[in-house]
């Protein structure tokens, strides 16, 4: 292989948000070697005209954890020029493990065929890192598995000494290279933490130049409430703030309580920006209707609750994802092989069926799906077009995947997360080239430079002589998502290369093979891997 490699004549948006120009980058060893006319030289040359030439993408809130060590191609990621991905959100992610059985409850993808054998965070970032995943990788220390470890599934605050080993063991983590501190307050495992646990650990976080990343603990009735505590804790505790997939599912009018508070966070000097997934509808699992008592029982004392009649009743009395906002009609079960005829219909139409309550209908579905409890997943419809504008035209704004790196064929072809194979591409479809909300640099920029400068990340995500060589070439009138809410797992189209740490990974829209990625690893000096 030539000594460099030169793109040629693109349209290079470097990710700062200025206008785009046609010239060349040159790269050579991992890194930008140029952004600028170059002469013809003995090198490899990809002739770019017509296309986009950009910093790959980064993903500010993925769930890819287990997925990328069960098959690290990371194909759904590479066909939307995401080059860097960041893990361990909503407190659900892969360290530390205590109890392997509780760990499962707080790792989405998580499979039978792959045992929870490591413990620290450095064990599992070694796992990955093994892996060689096809994209880079940065992790957040996930408080649900922080409460698994010590608390256990109990619904009540951390003891002192629970406390204080919660601390020591994000202490680890961030110190294992974590670049940040997760929660998911409205999650079984979460619920009990009330703000002075939360604050505790972020002034920890802040004290690591760490970023606090909160689905907060609301988020149907009370979201803006909620809101306003994550905005607080953060305040009190000088931590720079994420908030993730900020609009709830209530309604618009709380939607905009809810930018309003950060709008006004921000302009009296809070580091705070937010995140939203590009679904028109939240994704879950259907065990999410348990409360943390039952979700801690073995198999037998999980089916004795699902049960029994005084059972049920005190499992309705749970607060949760799913039930929340009482309208069951907006509850759509997923395709599943545990009922598979029930796949695609709401709770509502199944509980009309079955001339039972939609509680009822779940909690039968949830016994007969017992032994492999992931398999079941519903959608909660709650977003409409409008909201999306809004929310993605906000200049705090940045979209991520909110779901799992996948691949249509291989380990993974029979999995699917909402968001996995869609996100990059409808969000610059339906800004830019749709609404004209966005312009392609604006959206660029949301896309490299804005989620590189909240994480600290001072090497990526833009396009400068120095910078990390990771590259993403498309066609900016054909880059589109194909999947769609019930046929999820279809490739995106119109990216043509993808470079991801100076290595071609997507080359002539084909995949080269060739992983690259590094899992990245925060030190104290901010940004520094």
């Amino acid at each position: 292989m030539s000594a460099f490699t030169v793109l040629k004549g693109g349209l290079v948006i470097d990710g700062t948000g200025a206008p785009g120009r046609i010239t060349d980058v040159a790269i050579e060893q991992g890194r930008i070697l140029a952004v600028e006319d170059l002469p013809n030289a003995d090198c490899e040359v990809i002739d770019a005209s017509g296309l986009v030439v950009a910093p790959g993408f980064v993903d500010i809130h993925s769930h890819s954890d287990f997925t990328l060590l069960v098959d690290p191609r990371a194909s759904s990621s590479l066909y939307q020029g995401v080059t860097t991905e960041v893990v361990g959100n909503c407190g659900f992610g892969c360290f530390p493990l205590r109890d392997a059985a509780l760990a499962r409850t707080a790792i989405y993808g998580v499979r039978d065929d792959h045992a929870l054998d490591w413990s620290s965070p450095a064990e599992y970032m070694d796992r990955l890192s093994a892996a060689h995943p096809a994209v880079n990788v940065l992790s957040l220390v996930p408080n649900g598995q922080l409460r698994l470890s010590t608390v256990g599934l109990a619904e009540r605050p951390a003891s002192p000494d629970e406390l204080d080993r919660m601390s020591r063991l994000l202490e680890e983590g961030l110190s294992d290279g974590a670049w940040g501190y997760s929660t998911g307050l409205e999650y079984g495992a979460e619920i009990g933490a009330p703000e002075s646990e939360i604050r505790h650990l972020c002034r920890l976080t802040a004290r690591a130049g760490a970023l606090y990343a909160t689905h907060t603990r609301k988020r149907d009735e009370g979201a803006d409430d909620a809101v306003a505590e994550a905005l607080r804790t953060a305040r009190e505790t000088e931590v720079r703030l994420q908030i993730s997939h900020l609009l709830p599912r209530s309604g618009r009018s709380i939607g905009e309580r809810c930018i309003d508070l950060v709008d006004r966070a921000h302009e009296a000097g809070q580091d705070v920006a937010f995140d939203m997934h590009t679904r028109r509808f939240g994704l879950t699992y259907l065990h999410t209707l348990l409360p943390p008592w039952a979700l801690s029982l073995d198999r037998t004392g999980i089916l004795e609750a699902l049960s029994g009649r005084t059972s049920r009743a005190r499992m309705r009395e749970h607060r949760s994802i799913l039930s929340a906002g009482g309208d069951w009609q907006r509850v759509v079960l997923l395709d599943n092989p545990v009922w598979p005829e029930a796949g695609r219909k709401s709770f509502a139409e199944l509980a009309s069926e079955r001339n039972q309550h939609p509680f009822d209908a779940a909690f039968d579905l949830l016994t007969d799906g017992v032994d492999n409890l992931a398999d079941l997943m519903a959608i909660i419809h709650c977003y409409d077009e409008s909201e999306q504008l809004q929310c993605f035209s906000h200049p705090l704004c940045m979209p991520g995947s909110d779901a799992t790196a996948l691949a249509p064929d291989g380990p993974l072809a029979g999995s699917s997360f909402h968001g996995a194979y869609t996100w990059a591409a409808w969000y610059f479809r339906f800004m830019v080239r749709e609404k004209g909300a966005l312009t392609a640099e604006e959206a660029i920029n949301r896309l490299s430079a804005r989620p590189a400068e909240v994480l600290g990340l001072t090497d990526r995500g833009v396009l400068r002589p120095g910078a990390r060589a990771d590259l993403a070439v498309f066609d900016a009138a054909r880059f589109a998502e194909r999947g769609t809410t019930f046929e999820p797992n279809q490739l995106a189209e119109g990216m043509r290369h993808v470079f991801v740490n100076g290595v071609p990974a997507l080359r002539n829209g084909l995949p080269t093979g060739q992983h690259a990625g590094e899992v990245l690893r925060h030190t104290r000096e901010r940004g520094q891997i």
